[in-house]
C-alpha cells in the first residue's frame, strides 16, 4: 500500500470514529513548518476544516497580516507590534484617556480610535454604532486570546477586514439570507414575511458582529475561522441554521418582536451548530463559498 493510500485510508477510519481532527492537524503543522508560509493554502484549510485550538492565533495573525509569511521574521515583527502598543497605550495614558479602572475592552476601542484618528474629546461621549461593533468584538476576542498584544492587534485587524475588505459584502448578506432560506425552507421565510419580522431580524448581530456575545466561544472560534480566511458568507449560512434549528418555536412566533427577541437570546443554548454546518460541508470545499448548487446567490 503506497503512503498516499494508507494516508487516504486513516482519513476514512477517522472520519468515521469521529476524529477528522487527527489528520486535519497533521496536514496544517505541515503548512505550518515551511520556511515561508503559503497564505493561499492556509486560507484554503482554514475554509475547510476548524483550526486547531493549539494554532488559531498564530494563524489567525498570518492571514490577518499581523504577521509575515516568513518564520523568521516573525520574533522581530512582534515587537515591532508590542512597541506600537505600548506606544499608543502611553499616549492615551499621558492624555487621561485611560487609567488603570478602565475596561480593558475599553482601553483597545480607544487605542483603536487614536491610530484611526477618531478619538473623541472625551472618554464620556456617547458611542457611535461602529464602536458598539468594535466593543462586541473585542469582548469576544478578550475571551480568546490571554496576551493584550495579540488580542489587541487581532481585534484591530478582523475589525478593519470587516471595513475594508467586506464593506461592500455585508450590506448584501441580509438578502442572501432571505434567498438561501427560501431554498431551505419556503414556509419558515413566508412566515416570517406574514410577522413582518423579515427587516426586523438581529442582522446587526450576525452580519456586523459576526455573532460576536451570540455564539459560544467554541462555536464563535470557528466562524470567524471562515471569516478571517476570506469567506463572509458562512454568517448567512449561521444566521438561516439558527432559523432552521428553531423553526418550531420561531413558526409559533407571532410577532415581529418576539420573533427578534427570541432570537437574540437564544443562540446560547445549542454549541452543535457549526459541527452541523461542518458536516454538511465535509468533502465539498466549496461549501462556504457556493453552498451546493447556491453560487448564483452568493456573488459578494
Amino acid at each position: 500500500m503506497t503512503e498516499d493510500s494508507q494516508r487516504n485510508f486513516r482519513s476514512v477510519y477517522y472520519e468515521k470514529v469521529g476524529f477528522r481532527g487527527v489528520e486535519e492537524k497533521k496536514s496544517l503543522e505541515i503548512l505550518l513548518k515551511d520556511d515561508r508560509l503559503d497564505i493561499e493554502k492556509l486560507c484554503t484549510f482554514s475554509q475547510r476544516f476548524p483550526l486547531p485550538s493549539m494554532y488559531r492565533a498564530l494563524v489567525w495573525k498570518v492571514l490577518l497580516g499581523i504577521l509575515p509569511p516568513h518564520h523568521e521574521s516573525h520574533a522581530q515583527v512582534m515587537l515591532y507590534r508590542k512597541e506600537q502598543y505600548c506606544d499608543v497605550l502611553h499616549a492615551l495614558k499621558v492624555v487621561r484617556c485611560v487609567t488603570e479602572a478602565t475596561p480593558q475592552v475599553e482601553v483597545y476601542l480607544h487605542m483603536y480610535q487614536l491610530e484611526s484618528g477618531k478619538l473623541p474629546r472625551s472618554p464620556s461621549f456617547p458611542l457611535e454604532p461602529e464602536d458598539e461593533v468594535f466593543l462586541a468584538i473585542a469582548k469576544a476576542v478578550e475571551e480568546m486570546v490571554e496576551d493584550s498584544v495579540d488580542c489587541y492587534w487581532i481585534i484591530r485587524c478582523f475589525v478593519n477586514q470587516l471595513n475594508n475588505k467586506y464593506r461592500e459584502s455585508l450590506p448584501q448578506l441580509p438578502k442572501a439570507f432571505e434567498q438561501y432560506l427560501n431554498l431551505e425552507d419556503s414556509r419558515l421565510l413566508s412566515h416570517l414575511k406574514t410577522c413582518s419580522a423579515l427587516s426586523k431580524l438581529p442582522y446587526d448581530l450576525w452580519f456586523k458582529r459576526c455573532f460576536a456575545g451570540c455564539l459560544p466561544e467554541s462555536s464563535l472560534q470557528r466562524v470567524w475561522d471562515k471569516v478571517v480566511s476570506g469567506s463572509c458568507k458562512i454568517l448567512v449560512f449561521v444566521a438561516v441554521e439558527i432559523l432552521l434549528t428553531f423553526k418550531i418555536k420561531v413558526m409559533a412566533l407571532n410577532s415581529a418582536e418576539k420573533i427578534t427577541k427570541f432570537l437574540e437570546n437564544v443562540s446560547m443554548l445549542f454549541s452543535n451548530l457549526i459541527l452541523n454546518l461542518e458536516r454538511k460541508s465535509f468533502g465539498k470545499p466549496d461549501f462556504f463559498i457556493a453552498s451546493h448548487s447556491f453560487s448564483d446567490i452568493f456573488t459578494l
